[in-house]
């Protein structure tokens, strides 16, 4: 009887397909890697020694606005950020009640955008600057 002779022949189609699955991933990972987010970050430079003038608006938990302890509706607030974006040296502070509606927050916030001001802060963020310390 006569023996079969062993297959010298490689079977190369496991080793195609590995490579296609890789040459499709690098495909898809690609322009993932290579996406930007534009971001304006601050560049810092020289310290300004101009005096800065602030101004503060409260929202309390009743959802009323008070600027500069002023009680003004979205509509005086507006008017009177027009007047406020004028100075360059302006601050606006933003301090929000933790009980206040945050709808009422993002409608007050909304009207701070569409009046362009640029340089606004968040009052009261203090508390959760270490945010994992046990209390």
């Amino acid at each position: 009887m006569h023996e079969p002779e062993p297959l010298s022949a490689l079977n190369i189609t496991p080793l195609i397909d590995v490579l296609l699955v890789l040459i499709v991933t690098l495909i898809l990972t690609i322009p993932m890697m290579t996406h930007k987010v534009p971001i304006d970050l601050p560049t810092g430079g020289k310290p300004t020694t101009e005096s800065n003038v602030i101004h503060r608006i409260d929202l309390n938990a009743a959802g009323q606005i008070s600027l500069d302890g002023t009680p003004v509706d979205l509509a005086g607030l507006r008017a009177r950020l027009d007047m406020i974006r004028a100075d360059p040296n302006v601050q606006l502070q933003f301090s929000t009640d933790g009980a206040a509606r945050y709808e009422r927050f993002d409608q007050t916030l909304a009207v701070i955008k569409r009046a362009g001001i640029t340089k606004l802060g968040f009052v009261g963020n203090e508390r959760f600057r270490n945010f994992d310390a046990v209390e």
